[in-house]
């Protein structure tokens, strides 16, 4: 009986210590993130793993059953616009961010809310914000939730409870930089960068200390003023690159996005932006690089030591940032096996280098191209068509200031070989601006819009409307292996799984799964409002669920454009599972017709130069909206009515919208209205 007594005790220690086990939460360390890419039933970090593959090994969602499947939950972010995150899963808990840098923390079973936190940014930094009030995710470590805030706060907040635990400010809150983008976590310490290159700031990356806040180290990616003590040797290199006084201008170099991590090299990778302002010929009078503006750093993350650089775009003339995902693989090249970092940046050029010394292995277009030739295989430089700096006249280019890829992430499928690219199509009329005076904390361009631009795109060039298309790259061949077009807008990030599935949204609102290995549309759903989020799928108690966030522009081409229709739009995450819920139909509302409206055609030029330089960046180049920020053209009258409460006073400004009181004149928000209902009016006669 004494034996039996002890049997029975020991096993009831057992299950009592297992029980107690696996109630404890999983705790994200080091480990768990070197070891990401191994753990197939959660995700991690933003892109999966430290190799930002957007990759996942479950397979039971795949190309035979997609087909079946429905809704598990969703969740309304009682937002309508600037969904652009991918959601993070641990522990059951999924981890989300809508605009304004708001976090949620979800059951992701059943998308029950745990805890919310709103950093409260003040609405009017969205006057800051080149680009919309988005956020593209948090950072999990030890605890700990991570997210960088728009007005440059750092947060880490509890992960049982959302709680502050500290808050640092990652920039000079006198300067207007924000932040946009989703942190990271290498080796204890959280790494973050910044946006506002066109605002006329100095970009640069910081490592602060994951369990204090304590910056670690900080690393510029442009020089500052010479006559001042350079920060680093790198920095000292690169001002010779530069000529005039281009620290008076903020230089830009914004790391507002892509980084990515090799455990085994220690090399933290990380994408710089374009220069400020726009055109070198401003900036920089005497020419020269300008490093390291569109480029790719290798940093040690322990110190922020710069160990290789390579610029895909010397002399960044046109927006054509560095910034776009950083993709780690091995690839078999020639026979050799290379360990590899890829980016398709805005340039228009896919880039395979070896990710340990910056060496270009190739480079080749994946969309189309005309301001350069090609790049040059044994410098590494493009090769610029002669007229590319538009030092005289008007240039229609392509790609335009979108790229050819802008922040939606692409994925790579080791099963295929294939990278899965959005693509955009889209040009436009390069000229410098002979009105431009520079001015801290407004948009410094230093290019103007020309309403007089060539008519129709010289051969081989793209329309001036953007146009997407998913494209399934082949990074060892360089060239496309097949592509779903997608006319009338912008297309989303994309997912890669081990079922033979590339999922990707749409601006209109649908979000699709094709076959990985041929594109074959298998299921598309619609979902009201624009998917240009990159999906994340999971696992739990035996389910593989797939889950996105829709809720980008507000609005999307099948809905409206109008105030009214906004409104009403909801952003959702959405969660899928096999054999769930089928989703309700969407009413679509169709667009308000155009139809002319009286407007003094005098200001129209003046009108059509100011829009470029405030209004060009959120409603599109030309009023050729990708879907990002309504299109101006299909407004409601009423809203036209309303411009001035609008544009001056803030109407919109808790959706986004910010308000330019301190910027614009009632002269020049009437010259903006009338340039705005001159091309309505062109509309209105097709």
């Amino acid at each position: 009986m004494h034996t039996r007594a002890l049997s029975a005790l020991a096993i009831l220690t057992t299950v009592a210590a297992t029980s107690c086990t696996s109630s404890q939460p999983k705790i994200v360390d080091d480990a768990a993130l070197r070891d990401a890419s191994k753990s197939s039933a959660e995700w991690l970090t933003t892109a999966r793993d430290y190799s930002e593959t957007r990759y996942s090994p479950l397979k039971q969602i795949d190309a035979t059953n997609v087909s079946k499947l429905g809704v598990a939950w969703s969740f309304n972010t009682n937002s309508f616009r600037g969904l652009e995150a991918t959601p993070l899963i641990s522990d059951g808990i999924l981890y989300a961010t809508a605009n304004w840098s708001v976090v949620y923390a979800l059951d992701a079973r059943t998308g029950a809310q745990r805890w919310t936190w709103d950093p409260k940014v003040d609405r009017a930094q969205g006057k800051r914000a080149c680009c919309d009030v988005v956020n593209r995710g948090v950072a999990l470590y030890k605890g700990k939730v991570y997210v960088g805030v728009l007005d440059g706060r750092l947060a880490a907040l509890d992960a049982k409870d959302g709680k502050v635990l500290w808050s640092v400010q990652t920039t000079d809150e006198k300067e207007a930089y924000t932040i946009t983008g989703a942190p990271r976590v290498v080796k204890g310490k959280v790494l973050i960068g910044n946006g506002g290159a066109e605002m006329g700031v100095r970009g640069y990356v910081s490592a602060y200390d994951a369990e204090t806040g304590k910056l670690a180290w900080r690393f510029y990616t442009v020089p500052g003023d010479p006559s001042k003590p350079f920060e680093n040797p790198a920095l000292e290199k690169a001002a010779k690159t530069w000529t005039g006084e281009w620290w008076k201008y903020g230089g830009g170099g914004t790391a507002w996005d892509s980084m990515a991590y090799d455990p085994e090299a220690d090399l933290l990778y990380v994408g710089t932006g374009n220069g400020s302002p726009w055109n070198r010929d401003v900036r920089s009078p005497g020419g020269g690089d300008n490093l390291y503006l569109s480029s790719i750093l290798a940093l040690r993350p322990d110190t922020g030591e710069l160990v290789w650089h390579y610029q895909t775009t010397p002399g960044d003339s046109w927006d054509y940032t560095a910034v776009q995902s950083l993709l780690l693989t091995d690839l078999t090249i020639d026979g050799r096996s290379r360990k590899v970092i890829m980016q398709a940046p805005k340039n228009g050029f896919f880039y395979v280098l070896d990710r340990l010394t910056g060496e270009l292995i190739s480079a080749e277009p994946y969309s189309r191209v005309t301001w350069a030739t090609g790049v040059d295989k044994k410098t590494g430089r493009p090769m610029e068509v002669p007229v590319a700096h538009y030092q005289k006249g008007v240039v229609l280019l392509t790609p335009g200031p979108e790229g050819a890829h802008n922040w939606q992430p692409m994925s790579f499928n080791p099963t295929t070989g294939l990278v899965y690219i959005p693509v955009q199509d889209s040009s436009f009329p390069y000229s410098r601006d002979a009105q431009f005076k520079y001015a801290k904390g407004k948009w410094n361009l230093s290019v103007a819009w020309a309403p007089d631009a060539p008519p129709e795109p010289p051969a081989g060039s793209a329309p001036a409307g953007p146009a997407g298309t998913l494209v399934a790259w082949d990074p060892v061949l360089q060239k496309a292996r097949w592509q779903i077009p997608y006319v009338g807008g912008a297309n989303g990030g994309t997912l890669t799984t081990a079922g033979n599935l590339v999922f990707e949204g749409t601006a209109d609102g649908r979000f699709v799964a094709y076959s990985a290995d041929k594109g074959e549309k298998l299921w598309e759903v619609a979902l009201g409002v624009g998917v240009m989020a990159a999906p994340s799928t999971y696992e739990l108690d035996g389910k593989q669920y797939v889950t996105v966030l829709a809720g980008w522009g507000g609005v999307n081409l099948v809905k409206g454009t109008n105030p009214a229709a906004a409104n009403k739009a909801e952003g959702r995450i959405w969660t899928f599972v096999l054999d769930g819920k089928k989703p309700e139909p969407v009413k679509s509302q169709p667009r308000l017709a155009p139809t002319a409206i009286p407007f003094k055609a005098a200001l129209v030029a003046e009108g059509a130069r100011t829009y470029a330089e405030w209004c060009a960046a959120c409603h599109g180049t030309g009023l050729s909206s990708s879907g990002s920020i309504a299109d101006l053209r299909y407004s409601a009258p009423a809203t036209y009515e309303n411009f001035p409460n609008i544009v001056i006073e803030g109407a919109y400004q808790t959706q986004g919208m910010p308000t330019f009181k301190d910027w614009l004149k009632p002269d020049q928000v009437a010259s903006i209205r009338a340039y705005i209902l001159s091309e309505r009016a062109k509309l209105s006669k097709q």
